[in-house]
């Protein structure tokens, strides 16, 4: 922690954690004409430690464990750069909510049980078929990283038959 008090200020402490693509992050905020701030270097630190999917919800909690002064508008404005940058891409669950994926490998949709609410990712090669024949049937290309498809898993299925 540093003398301000502030995690955000503690630079040895973030810096340590954050590797490749991480260290670029700064300069690349720069060269967009971003300050690189105490609330965007909390925010990075807890991504960084982050795997998977968090909604935005989680992320300001998170950020806020650090930095109880988080604003909410400075972490999704953030997030809508880091996602610009290929840092972050975002999806919207069954339920409406904006999840954010850390470092995205691949583009990909999901699987929602609606009964035990397991989720599940789908890939391009998998949802391929179903996308093509959208395209075909109604000339309608689908961005499958905003595919989420509700319905229930086998065991589900199976235990309500």
């Amino acid at each position: 922690m540093s003398a301000t008090g502030s995690p955000a200020q503690d630079s040895t402490a973030s810096d340590a954690l954050l590797g490749t693509p991480w260290t670029a992050l700064p300069d690349r905020l720069r060269a967009r004409g971003l300050r690189w701030t105490p609330q965007r270097r909390v925010l990075v630190e807890v991504l960084s430690r982050t795997d998977g999917h968090v909604t935005g919800v989680e992320l300001i909690e998170r950020c806020r464990e650090l930095d109880p002064a988080t604003i909410p508008s400075t972490v999704y404005r953030t997030l809508d750069v880091l996602e610009d940058l290929g840092i972050v891409s975002h999806a919207h669950g069954v339920d409406g909510r904006e999840e954010f994926h850390v470092l995205p490998a691949a583009e990909h949709g999901h699987l929602y049980c609606s009964a035990c609410h397991a989720a599940w990712e789908v890939g391009l090669e998998e949802a391929q078929p179903l996308l093509d024949a959208l395209e075909r049937s109604r000339g309608f290309r689908v961005q499958l990283s905003h595919l989420s498809i509700s319905g229930l898993c086998s065991e589900c299925a199976a235990s309500r038959a």
